[in-house]
C-alpha cells in the first residue's frame, strides 16, 4: 500500500512537472499584446469587469493553440517564407491606378484649364477653386496720377450737391482694392456636367488720396465703393473667325461714394455680361447694364447713364509671356457720344518659383480719357495717366 501510494505521488508530480513544462512552451511572448495568464486573472478580484476580460483574453489564446491530432509542422518541413517586398503592399480595396492618384499632387486650380476665361470664372472642374476662397476681381493696384484737371468743386443739377472749392492738385495717388468670393455653384448645371455655372459676390474700393498736398493734411479726395454679386454660366459656343464664347451672367451692381451731401453720389444697376476668347492670346469681355431708376428729387447724379455711358466693351492681348496690352470703351449709345476709354499696359515682374504661374505682380501704365473715373468726375470730362504695381489673378 506503501508502495502504491508513493507511486501515486511520483506519478502526480510527473504529471505536474510535465504540464508545467508545456504550459512554458506554449505560454505566449512577453510582448505580445493581451498575454495576462489566467493565474493572474484570479488575483483580480477588486475589478470584475476586469477580471473577467481577463479570462476571456486566456480563453481565446488556449482555443488558438494546435489541436494535439494536428501536429505542428517541424521548421525543416515548413515551406519558406517569401522574401519581404520592398513596395508596400496595398488594401484589397486599393487597385493601383487608385494608389497612383492618391500619391499624385493636387491639381492647380488656377492652372488646371487652357482657357483664361474658364480659370477666371472657374466654368470646368480642373479650374474650380471650391466656395467661399478669396480670389482676385480687378486688379490691386497702388498708382501715381498726373492728370490735365481735378475737380475742385463737385457739383450735379440735383439742388444741394455742389460742394465748396477745395485747392486740390492734379497730380495724386489711386489706390485700389478689389476681391470676390464664390458663394455657391452648380444652380442649373449640376456638378457632373462639363460646365459649372456659379453665383459670386464682389466688393471693389478705389480711392484718390491728394498725397502731396500737405496744406491741406493730405485729403482723400473720393472713395468709391463697388459691391456687387453676380450669377455666371458656362456658354460655350463657337464663333466665327477662331473665337469662342466661353461665358454669359448678369449682376446686381451698387456704386457709391458713401459721402453725405453735397458730395453723395450713387447709382444701382442690373448688367447684362458676357465673354468670349481666341486661343490663348485674345479675350473680349461685354457688358451691358441699365440703371435702376431714382425719385429725381433724390438722384444724386441723374445723367450719370449719358455721361458714363450703358455699356462697356473690354479686350485684352497676350503679346507674349510677360506682356499684355488692354483696352476698354464705355458708351452712352446715344446720338452724343459720350463715354471713356483706357488704354493699359502691363508687364509681368518676379515668378512664385511655380514653374506654371507667375507672381501675379505687374508693373502698369494706363491712360485714361472721359467721363467717371470715380463717382465725383461723373459729370466732368479729364485725361489721366497713371502709373504703378499692380496684383492680379492671386
Amino acid at each position: 500500500m506503501r508502495q502504491f501510494f508513493a507511486l501515486f505521488l511520483i506519478t502526480l508530480y510527473a504529471s505536474s512537472a510535465l504540464s508545467s513544462g508545456m504550459d512554458e512552451l506554449e505560454k505566449p511572448s512577453a510582448t505580445r499584446l493581451n498575454s495576462t495568464p489566467w493565474v493572474q486573472c484570479t488575483q483580480m478580484s477588486a475589478d470584475p469587469t476586469a477580471r473577467l476580460a481577463c479570462f476571456d483574453t486566456w480563453a481565446q489564446q488556449q482555443a488558438q493553440k494546435p489541436s494535439p491530432a494536428e501536429p505542428v509542422a517541424s521548421p525543416a518541413e515548413q515551406p519558406p517564407l517569401p522574401l519581404a517586398s520592398t513596395q508596400p503592399s496595398l488594401p484589397a480595396s486599393v487597385t493601383a491606378p487608385d494608389a497612383i492618384t492618391a500619391a499624385s499632387p493636387p491639381v492647380d486650380c488656377r492652372n488646371g484649364s487652357p482657357s483664361e476665361l474658364s480659370r477666371f470664372w472657374e466654368l470646368e472642374a480642373g479650374s474650380d477653386c471650391g466656395r467661399f476662397n478669396l480670389r482676385s476681381y480687378r486688379p490691386i493696384s497702388l498708382s501715381l496720377i498726373a492728370s490735365d484737371s481735378v475737380n475742385t468743386a463737385p457739383s450735379s443739377p440735383t439742388p444741394g450737391h455742389t460742394a465748396s472749392y477745395q485747392p486740390y492738385l492734379t497730380s495724386e495717388e489711386r489706390i485700389q482694392l478689389s476681391v470676390r468670393v464664390k458663394i455657391g455653384q452648380g444652380f442649373l448645371t449640376g456638378f457632373d456636367s462639363s460646365g459649372h455655372d456659379s453665383l459670386w459676390f464682389a466688393y471693389s474700393q478705389q480711392s484718390y488720396w491728394q498725397f502731396f498736398t500737405s496744406s491741406i493734411s493730405r485729403p482723400f479726395r473720393s472713395t468709391d465703393h463697388e459691391p456687387e454679386i453676380m450669377y455666371i454660366a458656362p456658354t460655350d459656343a463657337q464663333l466665327p473667325g477662331g473665337w469662342r464664347l466661353r461665358y454669359s451672367g448678369i449682376s446686381l451692381n451698387h456704386q457709391s461714394n458713401g459721402q453725405s451731401l453735397p458730395l453723395s453720389r450713387s447709382w444701382n444697376r442690373v448688367i447684362l455680361m458676357a465673354g468670349m476668347e481666341k486661343d490663348s492670346r485674345f479675350t473680349l469681355r461685354g457688358r451691358y447694364w441699365y440703371r435702376i431708376p431714382e425719385e429725381t428729387p433724390e438722384d444724386d447724379n441723374p445723367e450719370i447713364s449719358d455721361t458714363v455711358g450703358r455699356a462697356e466693351l473690354a479686350g485684352t492681348w497676350n503679346v507674349n509671356k510677360d506682356n499684355r496690352l488692354g483696352l476698354s470703351v464705355r458708351h452712352s449709345l446715344r446720338a452724343q457720344a459720350n463715354g471713356s476709354y483706357r488704354l493699359e499696359w502691363l508687364k509681368t515682374l518676379g515668378d512664385s518659383g511655380q514653374s506654371q504661374r507667375d507672381s501675379g505682380l505687374r508693373f502698369h501704365v494706363q491712360l485714361f480719357s472721359g467721363y467717371g473715373d470715380s463717382l465725383v468726375d461723373y459729370n466732368r470730362q479729364r485725361t489721366v495717366l497713371s502709373i504703378g504695381l499692380s496684383l492680379v489673378d492671386w
